[in-house]
């Protein structure tokens, strides 16, 4: 029995303000007597209706907030801290060092890209807006980071009166973790997002202690990863290309998934499954992300040897000249650039470039949200809106299942079963509605448990 049951005070309330009924936005809001704390503080990403609320009230008042515990790096879980913080939050921002050399670059790239979106609307002209604004600039992002406190996992932390945290290792990208409260006796444990039992880079998620909730995510609640190996696809596609003298762009992730591209590629160059082409890794952040895995060798499977090989493998384009100067070459050779989903940064310019050529290849190697290019070029688009203006679709385009960083549904169960956990309710999140509810069913007739998908600006009591 709870604290909050056993002595007659209110109990805990948890609310949740993204990440419900959708796989962006993560933001949960934990009110305890005269604090109130969030879990996670994300950017609603994909269809123009989510980015939409990234500019609404976030529905709670910032400057009321005590703290913020992240659980990692990425922008749906992170990215709405720089506005959290001109809304006026003082309070501290919980995370794990790797996480923290994460944010450094990624919420700063967030900021430039803000600003770059701005700038291109008033440039092509297809901003509904007079003066197009960002959500937030590069300066606001970086000044945000000096709220920041690091935490090593497996140490237990005040966050505020009457609560305390820990993080464990979550598998999902370097700094990566869940965080399990203790609020006068409940216990509150939040998954973020977990990754896979094989990931070829990643050390895989620790088990979880026995909770009275649960909040876990549900990105592939109702699928399973292919079994064989993707490695040997992206090999087959390399190779095609290669003949035809194309190009092949990879909008890809700079924290995580560009990485595991680098080690697939440098270990089939090692053995001549594909020729010596030139490798581009086209992401000033992708660059600095991989350099932040170098030191944080203690999460990841990689020796130093196999670091360093990995690193050398590509030619770095740190600057515009450099990558304008990828957009002049023909090919064949293969562009690493963010963002993975094509909603922005230097990827947009390669695939304005590359697209219209039916010797070149796009090859989308993670999730495509709804409403974002990438999945609209998954779902067999002929043009794509670039910069204002409709580009061809001509290229060849590939998707590689099975690099996810995300646990497929019985990845999770083993996970959970691992755990050994026997919680009072499970809340089903960071999901696609029908990824949540097959994973809530699931969990229901595996475990037993109860089990809810909340809707948005929906709270519950904890007691």
């Amino acid at each position: 029995m709870s604290a909050s049951r056993s002595t007659g005070l209110i109990p805990p309330t948890l609310g949740f303000f993204g990440a419900a009924e959708t796989v962006t936005g993560s933001r949960y809001l934990l009110e305890h007597r005269a604090e109130r704390m969030l879990v996670d503080c994300g950017l609603f990403q994909g269809y123009k209706k989510l980015r939409e609320r990234n500019w609404n009230p976030p529905g709670f008042e910032p400057a009321g907030l005590s703290a913020v515990v992240l659980t990692h790096a990425h922008l749906d879980h992170s990215g709405y801290l720089p506005r959290l913080c001109d809304g006026g939050f003082r309070g501290p921002v919980f995370c794990t060092p790797g996480t923290r050399d994460l944010l450094g670059i990624l919420l700063p790239d967030s900021g430039f890209l803000q600003e770059e979106e701005a700038r291109n609307a008033v440039r092509f002209g297809y901003s509904r807006h007079a003066i197009p604004e960002p959500l937030y600039t590069r300066q606001q992002a970086e000044r945000c980071l000096a709220q920041v406190r690091t935490v090593p996992f497996d140490q237990t932390f005040a966050v505020a009166n009457g609560v305390r945290a820990k993080f464990t290792r979550a598998g999902h990208i370097v700094g990566s973790a869940c965080v399990a409260l203790e609020i006068d006796g409940t216990r509150l444990t939040f998954s973020g997002d977990v990754g896979r039992p094989v990931d070829p880079i990643m050390k895989p998620p620790e088990s979880l202690s026995d909770t009275d909730y649960l909040v876990i995510e549900s990105t592939y609640g109702d699928r399973r990863h292919p079994q064989g190996n993707p490695g040997e696809l992206i090999a087959s596609i390399v190779n095609r290309t290669a003949e035809l003298g194309g190009v092949m762009v990879i909008p890809a992730f700079a924290v995580g998934r560009a990485q595991h591209l680098l080690h697939i590629l440098d270990t089939f160059k090692k053995t001549h499954k594909i020729p010596d082409l030139p490798v581009f890794l086209d992401s000033p952040m992708g660059i600095d992300a991989t350099e932040i895995y170098r030191a944080h060798e203690e999460e990841h499977r990689l020796t130093r040897e196999e670091c360093r090989s990995m690193f050398e493998l590509a030619t770095f384009s740190k600057t515009s000249d450099d990558s304008k100067a990828i957009d002049a070459s023909s090919g064949p050779m293969i562009v690493i650039s963010a963002s993975g989903m094509a909603t922005g940064g230097r990827v947009l310019h390669h695939l304005a470039r590359f697209l219209p050529d039916a010797r070149n290849t796009v090859l989308l190697v993670g999730y495509q949200s709804p409403g974002t290019r990438g999945r609209l070029l998954t779902d067999g688009c002929d043009e794509l809106k670039i910069h204002g203006r409709y580009v061809p679709v001509r290229a060849r385009i590939a998707q590689a299942q099975g690099l996810s960083a995300h646990a497929d549904y019985a990845e999770l169960c083993a996970w959970l079963q691992n755990s050994k956990l026997s919680p009072r309710r499970v809340f089903v999140t960071h999901g696609e509605p029908a990824a949540s509810d097959a994973l809530r069913r699931r969990l229901r007739d595996s475990f037993g448990w109860d089990c809810v998908v909340p809707e948005d600006r929906e709270s519950y009591a904890l007691g």
